[in-house]
């Protein structure tokens, strides 16, 4: 719950402060949405800013907050090292499409290079899971590590 309100503190904060600049823009006379939006308001399920969605065993150590300064920093034109969602900097991960390449983030498993086709694709994990498992957090062991005793038949 501490995490949850932090991240959330952090998000609320740049959104009220993302509210008052769009009030002053329109007032200005610009009603378009500066591109690229903000990542809170960015399509989520086809967005590559989403992170971990796809493979519980994929989940970065990082906690939410330091992904909302991440990505707050990312909208503040700041480019931090590693992966934009997770900070990995190690070696990308080859995941094939069927067609091409995606590379993937070591880490967090987000791509960082898309498929040559242009189009996005779904990574499904090879181990199934449910989400409640993985909002309990049923997947890591109390260090941020994999739980090796995890999937529980």
């Amino acid at each position: 719950m501490e995490e949850l309100h932090e991240a959330r503190v952090l998000w609320l904060v740049r959104a009220d402060e993302y509210a008052a600049q769009r009030r002053a823009e329109k007032q200005a006379g610009r009603r378009a949405v500066p591109n690229p939006r903000p990542w809170w308001l960015r399509n989520w399920w086809e967005s590559p800013d989403r992170a971990w969605f796809e493979d519980p065993f994929r989940h970065p150590s990082l906690r939410l907050s330091e992904y909302v300064r991440r990505q707050n920093a990312i909208l503040d034109g700041v480019e931090p090292p590693g992966c934009p969602a997770c900070g990995d900097e190690g070696p990308r991960v080859l995941s094939s499409t069927g067609h091409g390449w995606v590379e993937l983030c070591r880490g967090c498993a987000r791509a960082l290079a898309p498929c040559p086709c242009g189009q996005r694709h779904r990574f499904v994990s090879e181990t199934l899971f449910n989400w409640n498992d993985i909002w309990q957090r049923v997947h890591m062991s109390d260090d941020g590590t994999q739980n090796p005793h995890w999937p529980a038949g």
